[in-house]
Parts: C-alpha cells; sequence; structure tokens
C-alpha cells in the first residue's frame, strides 16, 4: 500500500473489549486484531468507512479500515513508543543468539516498546538478514532474563523507506512472526529521527507468507506520532447468523 495513511471521514464506532491471555505479550496484539476483523466481516456485505476506537489493555487505539472494491485497506494508532540506547548486557545476550555479528550489524541499535521491550537490530543487507538461523532457546532464556518480548531485526532501509524485518520472540511461542505491527511502529518512531517518515517493511517472507506493514510517522511536542497501516484481499465470505 502506497502513500500516507490518511484517516476518512464519518462517524466513530466504540468497541470495548477485554483480553485474558496466559501470554502478557499477546494482549495488545490479540486486542488490535479487534481493529481489522469486524470490518473484514462486515464489509464483505457493504461498503463505507470504518471508523472504531478499541479500549483495551488498559489503552486506547483508534483506527480506520475502507474497502476498496476486493480489498480492505485499514491503519490504526499504536500509541506512543519509548526509544532509547541497548545497555551492554542487553547486546551481548541478544545478538549473538540471534546470530548477528559484527560483520553483519548495521549501527543504530534501539530498544523499543510500546508496551513490553524488544530490540531493533539493523543489519547491513537484506541477505543478511535472511540467512539469520536464530539460537532459539539461547534468545528464550536471554529475553525471559531481560524481560523482553523478543528481537526486530531489519535491513538498513533505502532511501524511499523500503526494507524488510525479521520478528524472533520466543519467549511467547513465537519462534518468528508472520508480521508484527508493533515493532514496526517502534521501528517508524526510531526513524523519525533520521527523517524518514513514512516505511514499507516486508515480513514472512522466511516463512512463506509474505506480507507488507506501512507505517507514516508525524513530529509532535510529544514526540513522533505513527499510524500503522496495511491491505488485506477479501476472498471470500460467509454470512453471518
Amino acid at each position: 500500500m502506497a502513500g500516507r495513511e490518511e484517516r476518512p471521514r464519518g462517524p466513530p464506532r466504540e468497541r470495548a473489549a477485554r483480553f485474558l491471555t496466559a501470554r502478557p505479550g499477546l494482549q495488545v496484539r490479540e486486542a488490535l486484531r479487534e481493529v481489522a476483523v469486524p470490518p473484514a466481516l462486515d464489509w464483505a456485505r457493504r461498503t463505507g468507512p470504518y471508523l472504531p476506537t478499541l479500549h483495551a489493555a488498559g489503552r486506547v487505539f483508534t483506527g480506520w479500515a475502507i474497502r476498496e472494491k476486493t480489498y480492505i485497506r485499514a491503519a490504526f494508532d499504536p500509541g506512543p513508543v519509548d526509544l532509547r540506547e541497548p545497555a551492554a548486557i542487553e547486546r551481548d545476550l541478544l545478538l549473538p543468539a540471534l546470530g548477528v555479528t559484527s560483520g553483519t550489524l548495521a549501527p543504530g541499535a534501539r530498544v523499543a516498546s510500546v508496551g513490553r521491550s524488544r530490540l531493533l537490530v539493523p543489519v547491513s543487507t537484506q541477505s543478511a538478514l535472511a540467512s539469520l538461523d536464530p539460537d532459539h532457546e539461547r534468545l528464550r532464556a536471554a529475553c525471559d532474563r531481560l524481560d523482553f518480548l523478543g528481537c526486530y531485526v531489519y535491513s538498513v532501509p533505502t532511501p524511499i523507506g523500503r526494507l524488510a524485518a525479521r520478528m524472533f520472540a520466543p519467549s511467547i511461542g513465537v519462534m518468528e512472526d508472520i508480521a508484527n505491527a508493533n515493532s514496526t511502529a517502534c521501528l517508524a518512531a526510531h526513524l523519525a529521527a533520521q527523517n524518514i517518515s513514512h516505511i514499507t517493511v516486508d515480513m514472512g517472507d522466511t516463512l512463506g507468507r509474505p506480507a507488507t506493514i506501512t507505517a507514516t510517522t508525524q513530529h509532535s511536542p510529544s514526540g513522533p506520532l505513527v499510524r500503522l497501516g496495511g491491505t488485506a484481499e477479501v476472498t471470500h465470505s460467509v454470512p453471518l447468523p
């Protein structure tokens, strides 16, 4: 999906939800699915903008989605992102477990959070990213020790903000995620300081499940405002009773 994520006009819809999971790191991820799933079911029968406000995990998420022929475009606000430099012990525990070496590591690693910390790890090329083969047990132990969600490894972005990424989160039972929206939001906030305001992130290729997430940022007095987006194709619909 190209272009900036402009919120359509229309009446907002309130949707309150509470999610109880055995894995705390999944709570917000599961909650955010409520922004996309109801439109996918509803718009199979109608058109028009969907402007939800979701209350979950002690936070408020705003978003929008709109159907265009057989596709649904959607975007949401993931909330504020906290960023900091990684401590030496965090780098020492996580980078070897990932298999990232000094020869492939690019400058700019950051610890980022929209609720739970994860390490953003830049690597020099997409081939270096694709060839990563983490030691998942070692990575799980390191993440558990640091109370990290996982590691988001990404290739250095092109001048137009295109890049690839892989998300490893063994501490919550996800060896590798097909697509990870919150970590992409963290990366967008980080890259905003480099005057990159729009990114397109390809994920899932190594799993045979390609996905693309877009993110835009705008500057504000409190820090970068991030808007995440994506597009889904409606291949068939099932009427609900």
